[in-house]
């Protein structure tokens, strides 16, 4: 049975059980939520960081954070499909805006391959040291057995499949 929109999909539940390992800064910058953000958190979010009142935020659903506050979040695009079935993106605390992974599976993989939001955002111009994480590896072969990628392959056609999304994102901000 499919999950409403609105509950936390289980595989990221499972996936996001256990802390990222932050390694002093050359790990995963991330801090993942138990539920997503509320609809009116998401909206006074979004407006202060467009500086746009006229915008809610409701393509997004928003799951964690970074440690500056930039935060991760389905960008609900794909009309009628699950969330599930809808890219992942990070919008940073310092405006940087960037398509991660096409859908949850691809975020699988990336979490595997020892990256988290932020660091696929920054890939390739970050010092990050990706670590493959083996309970992470479990968990997207358990869940997403077809998807299976490099993170720098979920990364790369992830921007490939969203090229505008920045622009679309700068086209809210007032």
């Amino acid at each position: 049975m499919a999950e409403p929109d609105d509950v936390m999909p289980e595989m990221l539940v499972e996936a996001h059980r256990e802390p990222f390992d932050y390694r002093d800064g050359s790990g995963v910058d991330f801090e993942p939520y138990p539920q997503f953000q509320s609809e009116a958190e998401t909206a006074e979010w979004w407006q202060a960081w467009t500086g746009n009142p006229a915008v809610d935020g409701a393509e997004f659903r928003v799951f964690g954070q970074d440690g500056s506050g930039g935060l991760a979040a389905f960008w609900l695009v794909r009309g009628g499909r699950p969330v599930v079935q809808q890219p992942v993106v990070f919008l940073g605390s310092e405006g940087e805006t960037g398509v991660v992974a096409g859908d949850v599976d691809g975020y699988l993989w990336l979490l595997a391959g020892g990256f988290g939001p932020c660091e696929a955002m920054m890939y390739p111009h970050h010092e990050h040291e990706p670590c493959v994480d083996a309970r992470l590896t479990q968990i997207a072969e358990r869940w997403a057995p077809s998807g299976r990628q490099a993170a720098s392959e979920v990364i790369t056609s992830a921007r490939e499949e969203f090229p505008n999304f920045s622009e679309i994102v700068r086209s809210q901000c007032r």
